[in-house]
């Protein structure tokens, strides 16, 4: 069976990743999207991107690393969380057996 978490954490990490790249190589998301409209449109080699537009690329970029960053943050504060739960639900079992 396939394991949730863990696929959870790597698409997390991805995401972490393609938003950094974002981030700090703008232009790469520029020429990404270029050749994705070349398939449907004529002469998008001659689009230039607006400064601004490049500017709100690394502002999604730094919105998707801090998403993604915080999404890792809670799911390994959950395991932690977990991982209490579970041994303070064996320690009393183990008490109550020694009593006997």
């Amino acid at each position: 069976m396939i394991d949730t978490e863990q696929n959870r954490k790597f698409v997390a990490a991805a995401v972490l990743l393609q938003g950094a790249v974002t981030a700090i190589f703008p232009q790469l998301s520029v020429r990404l999207l270029k050749r994705m409209l070349s398939k449907n449109f004529d002469n998008t080699d001659h689009l230039q991107a607006k400064p601004s537009y490049l500017r709100q690329l690394r502002a999604l970029g730094v919105g998707t690393v801090a998403a993604a960053g915080t999404d890792l943050l809670l799911q390994s504060a959950a395991e932690s969380e977990d991982e209490e739960t579970q041994s303070v639900d064996t320690e009393p079992a183990e008490a109550a057996g020694t009593n006997e």
